[in-house]
């Protein structure tokens, strides 16, 4: 989303000092010339800032498990010699003004050296001025407000990159809102929709673009209505969709409120389905709303359970024993955390992690990484986007969401 609200993760380093005074130390020799697995001497703390708490904690609970499990497994992998990483988690709420202090409280520690997050692009917004001034790395694995990487001319075809440190392994609103626009109207043939978003940045500038590509092929919006995200209560317009002739309701935000509007929809007659983004493609959306047989979702990426590149993340999570799922953005913060990992892995290993300059030569070297990650291909373009453009369309079937669709956007 991030779309949505945030997981913010961050790097801390022991300071320059006592980098250069510990980095000399400790890099003991095994017996075969190589350094020590157990002679890490440097801590780089990984803190996780998401939705820990209320409506979006499904979500951020998943991200901040993933990039845990990033850590352990560069960890006991060895993957960064001489450094050992550890995560810090914060909670906020996923709303801007905390996410916005956390930020604050990240920068002031000048041992921090890359955040991933948010999950809200409403919540990035507040945050990446404040990053940027510090040249501290930011990835977000959900944001997918156009704007926050391609400035707010995008749209006009103005495309300039505001913050030269954030980043994001989710593809953009400019991608999945014209994909869900495709699949409506060429694969699932509605021609008339109902177009309701929940006024933030993530749900109104995605209803924006799916609204842009469904007119351009021909479909026609029947109706247009915005709500708050904390509403519950939808009985006014239940009342227009059903006396506006839609064959589809199209919702630009997240699933606390999608949910009960679904469901409130479904209980008045009205019986078409209702689409929305990834905000929505949540087991927690199913149990707002148990009749919800046959509603949409878009998700950035391919199915994570049918990538080979995921099997392993699917099998250590399993055996790590969490209680919440991945969700949709699990791979994804995996991901960026691993993103940043490879980032402080150049650093090191030219020898300048104790550098006044770490945190810029972590951001530079981060926007040339390029590995295998859980999602498949992780690197980014010009922008600090994300080169993976593949997206997924689902379908709630038999209580669960099931892969409707799978594809790269074609613009």
């Amino acid at each position: 989303m991030r779309h949505r609200a945030a997981v913010v993760v961050s790097i801390a380093v022991i300071g320059a000092l006592s980098l250069s005074a510990c980095g000399s130390r400790g890099e003991k020799k095994d017996n075969a010339g190589g350094k020590d697995n157990n002679a890490a001497t440097t801590t780089v703390v990984i803190g996780v800032d998401a939705p820990l708490t209320g409506d979006l904690s499904a979500l951020g609970l998943g991200i901040k498990n993933s990039v845990e499990l990033a850590v352990k497994k560069a960890n006991s992998t060895n993957e960064v010699p001489g450094v050992k990483f550890e995560i810090k988690a914060l909670d906020d709420t996923g709303k801007p003004a905390p996410g916005q202090q956390n930020a604050t409280q990240l920068t002031a520690d000048d041992k921090v050296l890359g955040v991933v997050g948010p999950l809200n692009s409403s919540v990035a917004q507040s945050m990446q001025q404040i990053f940027d001034d510090k040249n501290l790395v930011e990835i977000s694995p959900a944001n997918t407000g156009v704007a926050l990487s391609q400035g707010e001319k995008w749209a006009s075809g103005e495309k300039k990159r505001p913050f030269k440190s954030y980043f994001r392994t989710a593809t953009t609103d400019a991608v999945q809102g014209p994909f869900a626009a495709q699949y409506l109207f060429t694969d699932a043939k509605k021609s008339k929709v109902f177009l309701i978003d929940d006024q933030k940045t993530y749900g109104a500038g995605l209803a924006a673009t799916f609204k842009g590509e469904f007119t351009k092929l021909g479909g026609k919006i029947v109706g247009e209505q915005h709500v708050n995200p904390d509403d519950r209560d939808f009985a006014a317009i239940v009342t227009q969709v059903k006396s506006s002739g839609a064959d589809a309701v199209y919702y630009g935000g997240e699933y606390p409120a999608a949910g009960p509007l679904s469901l409130q929809l479904k209980d008045a007659g009205v019986t078409v389905p209702l689409m929305g983004g990834d905000g929505i493609q949540s087991g927690d959306f199913i149990k707002l709303n148990p009749k919800g047989q046959g509603d949409l979702a878009t998700a950035v990426g391919l199915p994570v359970e049918s990538l080979p590149t995921a099997k392993q993340f699917i099998d250590d999570y399993k055996a790590a024993g969490y209680k919440d799922a991945y969700e949709t953005y699990g791979g994804y913060s995996y991901d960026s955390a691993w993103a940043i990992i490879q980032g402080v892995k150049k650093v090191k290993a030219d020898g300048k992690l104790g550098d006044s300059k770490a945190r810029e030569l972590v951001r530079d070297a981060v926007q040339g990484v390029s590995f295998d990650g859980v999602t498949g291909k992780v690197s980014f373009d010009e922008f600090g986007d994300t080169t993976n453009k593949q997206l997924t369309v689902y379908t709630v079937k038999d209580g669960k969401w099931a892969v409707e669709k799978s594809g790269t956007f074609k613009g």
